[in-house]
C-alpha cells in the first residue's frame, strides 16, 4: 500500500504542513498539490466542494507525492466511507465534543473488527494498491476536531479513547465557544492557554495535535508548543489576500507585497 506521508513526517519527529482548498477545481488541486506541501485537504464542511469536485481533486493531488485528505460536513459514516473509497488517506471531523463522538467517529474510518466501515475501496485500491484492505486500518487517519468548550471539557477523555492517533483544533470555534471573537490566530489569553494545554495534553497522550493557522508566525509558535499537523490559510485565503494588495500595490505604484 502506498505510504502515507503524514506518518512518516510524524515518525521522524518532523510537523506536516496542510494545503487547505476551498475552491472546487482539479486544476487548483493540481497546483497546490505541486507546490510542494506534504498533504492537500479538500474542505468539504466550509469550502464550496461537493463529491462530484472531490473525485477529481483527489485524482489530480494523487500525480504527486502530497498526501490527500478531506474534511467533511460531519461524521456520518456513509459519507466517511465514500470519500475514502474515493482515495482519501485522512479524514477530519468537526465538532466532535465527547468521547462517544470521537470513538464512534473511528470506526467509521476503519474496516472492521476495529471499525464498522464497509469494504468497497472503488478508487482507493487505485491509488494506493491492491492490498490496501489489507493495510488501510494502520494508513488512514482520522482526526476528530476539537472546536467547543464542551470538547475542551472533555479532552481527557476524548484523547484517551483506543486507537486515537492525533486530533486538530478549529481556533476560531473554539474563541467562539469560549466567548470571543472568531478568526484566525486567536491570542485572547484564555483562548490561547486553551490551545497550548491542549497540545501540552496531547503529548501526554501520545496524540498527536493539529491546529489551522493564518499566518507563518502563528504556525512557528504553534510547532514550538507542539503541533505536528498546520493547515496555513486556503486556496480562497490566499487568493483573495495577493489579490487584494498586489491590486492595490499596482494602482498605487508600490512594490509588490510581501507574502505575511
Amino acid at each position: 500500500m502506498r505510504e502515507n506521508a503524514i506518518r512518516k513526517l510524524w515518525a521522524e519527529g518532523k510537523p506536516a504542513l496542510i494545503g487547505w482548498l476551498g475552491i472546487p477545481s482539479s486544476v487548483s488541486a493540481e497546483l497546490m498539490a505541486r507546490e510542494g506541501w506534504d498533504c492537500i485537504c479538500l474542505d468539504m464542511q466550509h469550502g464550496a466542494i461537493d463529491y462530484a469536485d472531490a473525485l477529481p481533486m483527489l485524482q489530480a493531488i494523487s500525480t504527486t507525492d502530497a498526501t490527500p485528505m478531506i474534511r467533511l460536513e460531519g461524521s456520518d459514516p456513509a459519507r466517511i466511507g465514500k470519500l475514502l473509497d474515493a482515495g482519501a488517506y485522512g479524514v477530519i471531523c468537526p465538532m466532535i465534543n465527547t468521547a462517544a463522538e470521537a470513538a464512534a467517529f473511528l470506526r467509521a474510518c476503519h474496516y472492521g473488527p476495529k471499525g464498522n466501515r464497509s469494504i468497497g475501496p472503488l478508487r482507493a485500491a487505485l491509488y494506493a494498491g491492491a492490498d490496501y484492505v489489507k493495510h488501510a486500518n494502520e494508513t488512514i487517519l482520522a482526526l476528530p476536531m476539537i472546536e467547543t468548550r464542551e470538547a475542551l471539557a472533555n479532552l481527557e477523555e476524548i484523547l484517551s479513547v483506543p486507537g486515537l492517533e492525533a486530533i486538530y483544533v478549529g481556533p476560531s470555534d473554539l474563541a467562539a465557544s469560549m466567548g470571543y471573537s472568531s478568526g484566525f490566530d486567536p491570542e485572547f489569553p484564555e483562548v490561547y492557554e486553551a490551545i497550548l494545554h491542549i497540545a501540552a495534553r496531547c503529548r501526554h497522550h501520545g496524540v498527536v495535535a493539529g491546529i489551522h493557522v493564518g499566518s507563518v508566525d502563528y504556525g512557528q509558535r504553534m510547532i514550538a508548543a507542539g503541533y505536528r499537523l498546520l493547515a496555513y490559510r486556503s486556496d480562497f485565503r490566499l487568493l483573495q489576500w495577493i489579490s487584494s494588495r498586489a491590486l492595490a500595490a499596482m494602482r498605487r505604484g508600490a512594490p509588490d507585497p510581501a507574502v505575511p
